[in-house]
Parts: structure tokens; sequence; C-alpha cells
């Protein structure tokens, strides 16, 4: 998977936008701009004319007329209809726990105007195009995490989005924490007031949690291919059976993703040590355990999964999901409950379960490799001192409570958030998605995970180093793109002989797992 860099704008309001749009314009790779053709121009228009005309014949409006939420039964004066958009941004600035990263926020931002330009909320151009120039000039609203249910929408942290349209609140700008007010001036950019309606749909919808399901879609893609790939040096190591993985073997099971891992383990060992008939030469195993052996079925299910949470995440991001609707087309105010994040909590509840499979499996690997009842002769934990310097060495040992720690922390957080609603607002929102909060686990899940996977790469590549330096095995066994993919991480990691603290390479391992760097099965 390469990420090139493009100054190619993406189009809102003309055509579907992606997962990966979203993805690239949250890391700064590409801009963004409005759709000009004359149909987009008149669906925006439409609906702010039909606001205006319900408006002038004291049409009742929720949100616009009327409070939010419980209190849609109390009638606003006309006189206050102009103030109450202010009110609703303010008195959702309740936010707590720590901000949302920049990349996130901008997915945020990005997210929102994917719906808004539907042109079914009722909102003016400006504001769209406010967005935009928010999108790029890479001023991003400080959103605390926490504070949503996931219906009626984002109301909280989208609340940090509507103080930054009208200058309030604090924005990060170039990565610096500032008052909004000031990042709009150094941008040359005025604090817009809101208009009737604008401030509901601004923040009712359920943008926070799909942002995140955005971004945390393609973490959970790389990790797939980098779990097959960490399979294939493990197997090489603990010279395991590559036959395990027999195109003829997995044509009877049929699961794409299953067979597709399965492929790619099975190009990376093409060559290693085996007999024709499938047994294994310098082996002291027919069957390797289950985490060398089922690695393609544990990796297979979230390559199976990856397909639909896709799919589900793009018609939410390409969805009208705020309330109400204003089909100014059609001339109808149409009051519903799309700013319901069912969807997104089912798609982030399981893919954390899926994710945090994937911890587990490196974890077992990791544990077999270091573990000298298990790993075939190398030694124990993985140590390269050796002599009279080899009993005061313990090489991986301490890396390995560490992934287990982690492991266990993924695992836990595989409880489904999605069924924990909570009766809230007077009983008007009764029954709730919890999308954000499981939108956010998965997060914390894939982080953890991805700790897994930087101690399970630092410590095959030790694993595969020690063999290869014995005579044991044949870096010519691997496919040029795994070895290829060897070397680059050996040039950055020696060799542990002496006992050094692994904190800063496992850092580093980490952040180029986080940043995709390798391409993997192109």
């Amino acid at each position: 998977m390469s990420l090139l860099r493009t100054d190619s704008a993406v189009s809102f309001g003309a055509q579907p936008i992606t997962v990966s749009q979203i993805a690239a314009i949250a890391r700064g790779e590409r801009k963004v701009e409005l759709c000009r053709n004359p149909e987009f121009i008149e669906r925006i228009d439409s609906g702010l004319r039909l606001l205006d005309k319900l408006l002038e014949e004291d049409g009742v409006i929720y949100g616009v007329t009327t409070g939010y939420g419980d209190s849609c039964t109390v009638a606003v004066d006309s006189d206050l209809v102009e103030e109450l958009p202010l009110h609703l941004s303010r008195f959702h600035g309740c936010g707590l726990g720590r901000h949302l990263s920049s990349e996130l926020s901008f997915a945020t931002l990005a997210v929102r105007l994917a719906s808004l330009s539907r042109g079914y909320s009722g909102v003016r151009l400006q504001l769209l195009e406010r967005l935009v120039e928010f999108l790029n000039h890479r001023i991003a609203p400080a959103i605390p995490e926490e504070g949503s249910v996931g219906a009626s929408g984002d109301l909280t942290p989208l609340s940090y989005v509507a103080a930054a349209l009208v200058g309030e609140r604090q924005v990060y700008l170039n990565g610096e924490l500032m008052e909004t007010a000031e990042a709009l001036r150094e941008n040359g950019l005025q604090p817009l007031k809101l208009r009737p309606k604008e401030a509901l749909a601004v923040m009712n919808g359920t943008t926070v949690m799909t942002a995140i399901g955005c971004m945390a879609y393609e973490r959970a893609e790389y990790l797939t291919r980098l779990s097959c790939r960490l399979t294939s040096l493990a197997c090489l190591a603990l010279k395991g059976n590559p036959h395990h993985f027999d195109e003829r073997l997995f044509a009877l099971k049929a699961h794409s993703g299953q067979n597709e891992s399965a492929g790619w383990i099975r190009r990376d060992l093409k060559g290693t040590a085996t007999g024709s008939n499938g047994s294994v030469r310098n082996s002291s195993r027919l069957q390797d355990r289950y985490s060398i052996r089922c690695a393609p079925h544990v990796i297979g299910v979230l390559r199976d999964a990856l397909p639909w949470m896709r799919e589900t995440l793009e018609v939410e991001l390409n969805s009208v999901n705020d309330n109400p609707v204003i089909d100014g087309e059609e001339g109808r105010v149409l009051h519903g409950g799309h700013f319901y994040g069912g969807h997104v909590a089912f798609v982030m509840d399981s893919m954390k379960n899926c994710v945090a499979n994937l911890a587990d499996l490196l974890d077992r690997q990791l544990a077999l490799l270091v573990d000298q009842k298990f790993n075939n002769g190398l030694p124990p934990n993985l140590s390269g001192a050796v002599g009279e310097r080899a009993p005061i060495n313990h090489g991986f040992k301490a890396v390995q409570i560490g992934a287990s720690a982690w492991t266990a922390e993924a695992l836990k957080n595989t409880m489904p958030a999605s069924v924990f609603s909570r009766s809230t607002e007077c009983h008007n929102q009764d029954k709730v998605s919890m999308g954000t909060i499981a939108a956010r686990d998965c997060l914390r899940v894939l982080e953890l995970t991805e700790q897994v996977a930087a101690a399970h790469l630092l410590a095959v590549v030790q694993a595969v180093r020690l063999r290869h330096e014995r005579e044991e095995i044949g870096l010519e066994g691997l496919s040029p793109e795994a070895a290829d993919f060897f070397s680059q991480v050996s040039e950055g990691f020696a060799k542990v002989v002496e006992d050094r603290p692994l904190e800063q390479e496992l850092r580093a391992a980490m952040e180029q797992i986080r940043k995709m760097r390798w391409a993997l099965y192109e």
C-alpha cells in the first residue's frame, strides 16, 4: 500500500466521497473544493428559501422555532430565533477527555462537509465554503473525545466545530493550540453568524464516529497485511511447514479473505526447505502450532469483513444524517432520526474484535519465538549473547511480557459499546447507539495491536538473523519482497547481543507501522 502525495483536490457535492479520500484529506495529502455546477448551487439555495418561507409564515420547525430535544414543545419567539443557534453551540460546550488528534479533527470537518454538501440540511453555501477554508488552511477545532452517546448525533463534540465557525473556543493551527479568533485573523477570515438551523445542521449527525471509522479502516487493513508478513517470517524463523498454506488446501475452504492471506504468506515462503509431499526438513513437528498454521484463518476474518465495513462507512459518510431534513426541491421538512449511529457502532465494535484477534495471534507467535521449549532450537528469549555472557543477558524476555500486557488490554476493550445504550435527555434520547465510544475503543485497540506488531517485528527479525548466522536457514527461501522487507527493518535495528533498552526502537517501529511506511503485497 503506497501513500502517494497528490495536489488534486477532492470535490464535495459532485460525487460520493470515499474512506480513502477522507483519510488523505485528514493527513494533508489532498485539498478540498466545492462543486460549482448549477444543480448543486440550486439544491443548496432551495433549502434556504424553504426555511425563510416557513419562518415568514410562522411555520413550526424543530430546532429552528422550537427548543431542542425534549424541549421541542417549547416555542421560540420569532425575535429570538436568530439567537438559538449560538445557544445550541454554547450549552453543548461541555466535552471532556483528551482532544482528538488534528488528523481526526480534519477528518471530522471533511465528513461533516460531505453530509452537508448533499444539500438537505438548510445551510448556506458560505458555511460549506468556511469548512473548505478550515481544511485547506489546516485549522483544526480542538474537540474533546468524550461526551457523545452517538444519537442525537455527535452533538457535544460537533459543538466545537460550530463554535470554531463563529470564532469561539480553541483550534489547532499548524499543530499549535490557540484561540479560534486569533487563528481566523491569521488567515484573513471573519467569524460566521449562524443562521437558523445551521448550528443544528453542523452538530446533529454521525460525523465524529464516522471520521474515526474512516481513519481506523486503513490502519486495520494495513495490520492484516503486516500480520501476514510477520507470520511468514515467524514460520521461517521457527523452521515451520509452509505447506500449511498450500493453494490446493485453501481451495477447499473458499473464504476469499482467508485465501488471500494464505496466498500472501505462501508467496513470501516460496522456496523454503520442505519436501515435495509436505514433509518438513530440519523440523521436529509435522504440524505447526495453531498461531502459525491457522494464521490465515485468523487474519482472513478481518480481510473478509473489510469490504462490508468500508461499504457501511461510505454509505454513512455520503448520507444526510441530521434532523430535520430540509428538502427544498420538494418543499418539505422531514423529521426523523438519521443522526442515529447504529451502523457505524456495529462496524467499530466488529473491527475492534477482529483487530484484537490479530494482537492475540501475534502475541502467541512471539511467545513461541522466545521460548526455547517451543522455538525449535533458537536461543532462550532470542538473546544474541553467547559463551560466558549468555547467563546475564535476557534478550526479548521483557518485550514478550509487554506484548502480553498490550494484548490483554486490547482484548479487554472488545466488549461491544453498542449494547450499553443509556436513556438520556429527559428520556427523549431513550435508545442511543454509543457509536462514538465504540469508535474510540477501536482506536485504542488499533494502537495496542500496533504495539504488539512492533514487538513481534523486532523479535522475528532477531530470530531470522540468529538462524541465518548459524546457517540454519537461507534468506533465498523468501520472496524478493519479503527479503527486502527483512533488509529494510534490519538496517534500522541492530541485533540484540548485550541487553539494552528497546523502548525507543519499539516506538520507532510502531511509528513506521502507524504511518504504513512499508509497501506490503502490492
